[in-house]
């Protein structure tokens, strides 16, 4: 018998087979989302691609809010249901969550490399048992994390995405952009998502609109204006994250996750001064360690602890 997981993104599907308590290597597989017309086509081909084994628990981890044990994607015409993943896979139970919650569930076991710590609280500073994730990629999100002094983990759920911009953002946004242009940046992920950070491009240098990764492509080969624009968003995500610092106090560590956000590790000193910027409130964002979520199969790692 064996564990199906699975961490579903708009952009791609990750597939994992657990055994024993452990996810087998070998049998991690990627599907592109724009391959497939539904996630239910991808659980088939994947089980017979791996021989129809016999599946005693489903979790898959989503790009979107969970509800009642149903699912759909933000960005992609994906639905889930817990009733129909067990209908497809045999299994006796399945369990549906978000992909911020798969992290949350991970960030106890992650060390090392996988953690990626770029900056360190002071030692002797008291911890609270409290993380935080914060995922910028094709979308945006946090998942709060407590470890409990039993040793289990609470993460709650959230659509931090869909919240609307701080003044602390808003206002220095419109004195580069203007009030017109930075208005379409009105939530969170409409600025700091992989499309936020292309359309600032766009806007900020007067060019036509690329993905988010050819403006961080170009910035790593000396392109002035791409460059100008990714240090721009570090700035700016350096002040998001010093708001969520002060709302969620992971005074264990505050996890950066998704391609975007990884993006400003090359930019970590302006990412770290707007960060420390607020002098009233920095002994909290000074004892907060932050570091970056490496291990690609760390959601994969949240949804066998959801399981289990």
């Amino acid at each position: 018998m064996a564990f199906l997981l699975a961490d579903v993104g708009g952009t791609n599907a990750r597939m994992a087979l657990a055994r024993n308590g452990a996810i087998d290597s070998a049998t991690i597989t990627r599907f592109r989302g724009d391959d497939h017309a539904s996630f239910d086509e991808v659980v088939r081909i994947y089980l017979d691609q791996q021989g129809n084994p016999a599946i005693e628990a489903v979790c898959i981890d989503v790009a979107g809010p969970v509800s009642g044990g149903a699912a759909r994607l933000t960005n992609r015409d994906w639905d889930f249901t817990e009733e129909r993943l067990c209908q497809l896979t045999g299994a006796s139970r399945a369990r549906l969550i978000n992909d911020l919650l798969a992290l949350g569930y991970a960030t106890p076991a992650l060390d090392g490399e996988a953690a990626g710590f770029l900056r360190l609280g002071p030692q002797g500073v008291a911890t609270n048992g409290q993380r935080l994730v914060v995922n910028a990629g094709t979308g945006f999100n946090v998942c709060a994390v407590k470890v409990l002094p039993d040793g289990g983990i609470a993460c709650l759920e959230a659509e931090e995405g869909h919240t609307r911009l701080p003044l602390s953002i808003a206002q220095p946004l419109i004195e580069i952009l203007g009030e017109e242009d930075a208005a379409k940046h009105d939530s969170v992920e409409e600025l700091f998502a992989g499309r936020g950070l292309a359309r600032l491009h766009s806007l900020r240098a007067k060019v036509p609109l690329v993905r988010a990764e050819v403006v961080v492509a170009a910035a790593a080969n000396g392109d002035t204006e791409a460059e100008a624009t990714c240090a721009l968003y570090a700035r700016l995500f350096g002040l998001l994250c010093r708001e969520l610092a002060l709302r969620f106090m992971p005074m264990e560590g505050m996890f950066l996750a998704g391609s975007v956000a990884r993006s400003c590790t090359d930019r970590f000193a302006i990412f770290e001064e707007a960060f420390l910027s607020d002098p009233l409130m920095d002994r909290i964002t000074r004892a907060v360690p932050i570091g970056v979520i490496r291990d690609d199969m760390a959601a994969l790692h949240g949804c066998l602890a959801a399981i289990r």
